[in-house]
């Protein structure tokens, strides 16, 4: 199984949910593009809070300076990004891929995150609660069904709020993997009990 990690925009959790998804299938963790933060990465925070010895890291296929769009981290590094050279690494096992940013954002002038996905992977949408978060769950969501992008469920990050789940669920059809609470701080250990957590609903994608 190959889950590809997506948020509704930035900053929404993406990072911790692939951290919870990696543990709790063992599986492998790949992220194609990382844009700053290039000495405490996502796949360096993943890594932090895998507690399995069977999951592989591997190498960004981008590792650009600037937290920025990547277009625009690439355009200050000199170089220009690439879906040719993005090339997905191979693996018997499960595979967790994180994207960068939202959905839409612009990897060059042609290609966006979305181009990064294949036909044969699960999208695992990352939805956090705030004014206008359903809006943005069911734009990205829309944007996923007219690339006839197969989605495997919702992540929701935060304190339980039934007025938007239950709308977003209702109106799209997807079903629930979990929700991740507004935790006072993630180490190994409140990764491995949501992982014990989501197990079978990924299971079941």
């Amino acid at each position: 199984m190959k889950l590809f990690i997506t948020g509704i925009g930035t900053d929404v959790g993406k990072t911790v949910a692939s951290a919870i998804i990696t543990e709790a299938l063992e599986a492998d963790y790949w992220k194609p593009i990382q844009a700053g933060d290039i000495n405490d990465s996502d796949t360096h925070k993943v890594k932090k809070y895998i507690s399995n010895n069977k999951t592989r890291f591997f190498e960004n296929s981008y590792l650009l300076n600037t937290p920025a769009s990547p277009h625009l981290a690439a355009e200050i590094d000199g170089v220009e990004i690439n879906l040719i050279s993005t090339k997905e690494p191979k693996t018997k096992n499960h595979l967790v891929i994180e994207g960068a940013g939202g959905l839409l954002v612009p990897l060059n002038t042609t290609d966006t995150i979305a181009d990064l996905i294949k036909p044969e992977y699960k999208v695992v949408v990352i939805s956090r609660h705030y004014l206008g978060s359903i809006n943005h769950t069911l734009l990205t969501i829309e944007a996923l069904k007219l690339r006839n992008l197969s989605i495997g469920g919702i992540v929701f990050n935060g304190d339980a709020l039934p007025s938007t789940e239950n709308i977003i669920l209702h109106k799209t059809g997807l079903k629930m993997i979990g929700r991740i609470e507004n935790e006072p701080y993630f180490d190994k250990n409140v990764i491995k009990e949501y992982a014990d957590e989501f197990r079978a609903e990924l299971l079941n994608i």
